[in-house]
């Protein structure tokens, strides 16, 4: 089958001429799922989704998992995350600042997420993107000998932004009852991911809820672990992705690191998102 995929940059592309909101062919779903794991990043335009149809879409590319944060789930679909800076009668309408710093969903948890989607319904009139970086190029970058260092290292990971434990920042990962840290575990995850898909490797959450090498004194693996942001953050491996009303994103967590941008909470934001798990 033929898809109408534009590129959106050295990885990413946008999807056009589908919509989402009617039942997919599994032949259809097949190519969009070549699409989307060929390009890490797809951005479907124009759609008009209500909650049961986007989470029928989310469905396809794996198990939905509801987020720790559950008092900004969906009132239909606890499996969708709600993110909004809008405010009502003093009630906040779903998660303000969903990770404003480079990170991988759900790798505090001890099976990885495979992809996460997002369903664009209010685009504030200032800001509002996502930072994405490719974390396949940024492993095929390194020298065989750098490779040879990585190999086989396991990363300790918990919940949080190791650059920003200040629950009181706008960059600290979002904050957790009690009931919801008690919840949180460490976790070990491999350094150099091979894609389930694809078979290529990459760099696997250097940035944000790693904390720590295995084998490893403190400084010495915190060091490495920024050493590898750093390198992996570049300018050259990223993409900013701005958002329109009814875009449909989905990304793939097993090979780019993503990041929320600050917005003005005087200009309203809503998302709906879905992080999906292996079926």
């Amino acid at each position: 089958m033929t898809l109408d995929i534009r590129p959106l940059g050295s990885f990413g592309a946008e999807l056009r001429g589908v919509d989402l909101s009617q039942p997919m062919p599994d032949t259809l779903f097949a190519a969009i799922e070549r699409a989307f794991y060929d390009a890490h990043l797809l951005v479907v335009r124009g759609q008009r989704l209500d909650a049961p149809a986007f989470h029928r879409w989310a469905s396809r590319f794996g198990r939905p998992e509801p987020h720790v944060i559950d008092q900004f789930h969906h009132p239909e679909i606890p499996d969708i995350l709600r993110l909004s800076n809008v405010v009502k009668d003093g009630v906040a309408q779903g998660l303000a600042d969903a990770g404003t710093y480079f990170h991988t969903d759900y790798s505090y948890l001890a099976e990885p997420a495979r992809a996460t989607t997002l369903y664009s319904i209010e685009v504030p009139a200032v800001g509002g993107a996502t930072l994405f970086a490719d974390q396949t190029a940024a492993w095929e970058d390194l020298s065989v000998a750098a490779k040879s260092r990585l190999e086989g290292l396991t990363v300790l990971h918990h919940y949080g932004n190791r650059d920003d434990l200040d629950e009181a920042s706008r960059t600290v990962a979002s904050v957790l009852s009690d009931a919801q840290k008690a919840r949180m575990q460490w976790v070990r995850h491999p350094l150099v991911l091979e894609h389930w898909y694809t078979g290529r490797k990459a760099l696997y959450a250097v940035s944000g809820s790693s904390f720590g090498i295995e084998g490893m004194g403190e400084p010495e693996g915190r060091a490495l672990l920024d050493e590898l942001k750093a390198h992996s953050t570049q300018a050259r491996y990223q993409y900013r992705l701005s958002y329109e009303v009814g875009d449909v994103v989905i990304w793939d967590n097993a090979a780019l690191l993503h990041s929320a941008t600050l917005t003005d909470p005087r200009h309203p934001r809503s998302l709906w998102r879905i992080t999906l798990k292996p079926a």
